[in-house]
Formats: structure tokens, C-alpha cells, sequence
């Protein structure tokens, strides 16, 4: 996925003066909307409701209806950052988390539980932290080709990157705050556990539609 479609080398001299004035008000567009996606989908939380079979369907258990109901609640902010590295690319996605971490370490309150420098010793600012190595692979894999089996494996490859690195850091945080094993367990389990199959579906759905904002980011710069 390269971005010099994005802005095309140019020619002449009348050509490159209005691109000049053209392309950096796109980007600067581009790199503020991915700002207002990232703080907006932190503060969502998505009541995704689908069928499943009970644990007690087979044991005879009297069931009703809402028994094979599941609600997940999720906040999208992953898929949303998958969202926007498939669909800007690398350098315009990860100047946006740079943006968007900054103004959250500077004491705007953007992030899930407020904002300031000491929001760095939180257990969920590893999840924040890696999703900048997340979009450098994503954006690696999809540089090759937008296929089907590509956007796949650059979905497992940033949701897993950015569990494993949120998991690492918390365990670090909880370390020194001298946390025991129940609570590293059942952090690892509430927000990341069966989290991390919700991210996979949705990253790799929203992936899919950044493809054919790409597309038409790339039209529209021709």
C-alpha cells in the first residue's frame, strides 16, 4: 500500500503549484479526521448481540429464549485504527497516533480514563502504545496486495500485536505496582480474552472497506 498515489510527482510548473496547495490540505484533512475517529471510538461501546449454543444445551437444562442470546459489548477503537491504516497508509495513520497520543499525554482528556502524562503507569496504555509497531506491519502486508488472504493475515498480525503488547505491558505495570496473579489473570481475560475474536472479525471487515476508501482516495488524487 503506498501513498505516493496519493501525491503523484509532478511535472510542470502550474501543475505542481496547485498540487502543492491541494495535496498537504488533503492529507491535513485526512490526518485530523483519523483524530476525531480515534477519540470517537474510544468513548463507543458497541452491544454486538448474536446466537449461541448454551454450555447447559445438552445437559437437559430448561432453556428460554434469551439463553441462546450472547451480548459482547466492545469498544471498535482497534478495528477503527485497522480501518485507518488500510485505508491512508502508514505514514499518514501513524502521524495521526502520534496526534492522538501526544494530546492525550498532554493532559487532554481523549483517552478511555481521562488523559495526562501519568496515564503512561495505566495497565491499558500498552494497548494504546502498540497500535503504532500494529500499523507499521499491517501496512507492510498490504503494501504487497490488497487480496483476500492478505487483509487476513494483516488482521490477525495487528490485533495479536496489539494484545500481546498491551498483555506485556500491563503485566510490567502490575509487577511494580505489586499486583497479584488473580489480577493480572482476570485483566488478561476482561479486556483482551474473547475480545480479541470480536477485533479479528471487525478488523478485518473494517480493513476491507479502508481498501476502497484507499481506492477512492487514490481517484480522487489522480
Amino acid at each position: 500500500m503506498s501513498e505516493d498515489v496519493l501525491i503523484p510527482q509532478m511535472t510542470r510548473i502550474d501543475k505542481t503549484r496547485r498540487r502543492k496547495i491541494r495535496i498537504p490540505l488533503i492529507n491535513l484533512a485526512l490526518i485530523l479526521f483519523a483524530v476525531l475517529l480515534f477519540v470517537c471510538s474510544t468513548f463507543i461501546n458497541l452491544n454486538i448481540k448474536h446466537y449461541i449454543l448454551p454450555s447447559t444445551f445438552w445437559a437437559g437444562a430448561d432453556l428460554i429464549q434469551e439463553d441462546f442470546v450472547y451480548s459482547f459489548f466492545l469498544i471498535p477503537q482497534i478495528p477503527v485504527v485497522l480501518l485507518t491504516a488500510s485505508a491512508i497508509g502508514k505514514r499518514l495513520t501513524v502521524l495521526s497516533l502520534l496526534i492522538y497520543l501526544i494530546a492525550g499525554l498532554s493532559g487532554l482528556p481523549i483517552f478511555a480514563l481521562g488523559g495526562g502524562i501519568r496515564y503512561i503507569a495505566q495497565f491499558g496504555f500498552g494497548y494504546l502504545f502498540a497500535y503504532i509497531p500494529a500499523v507499521l506491519l499491517v501496512c507492510q502486508i498490504l503494501k504487497k496486495r490488497y487480496s483476500f488472504l492478505n487483509m487476513i493475515i494483516a488482521a490477525i498480525t495487528g490485533v495479536l500485536v496489539i494484545h500481546i503488547i498491551g498483555i506485556l505491558y500491563m503485566i510490567v505495570v502490575a509487577l511494580f505496582r505489586h499486583m497479584g496473579g488473580v489480577f493480572i489473570e482476570g485483566w488478561i481475560v476482561s479486556q483482551s480474552g474473547l475480545k480479541i475474536l470480536y477485533d479479528l472479525v471487525f478488523g478485518f471487515v473494517f480493513i476491507l472497506i479502508g481498501k476502497y476508501i484507499h481506492e477512492g482516495l487514490c481517484f480522487i488524487a489522480k
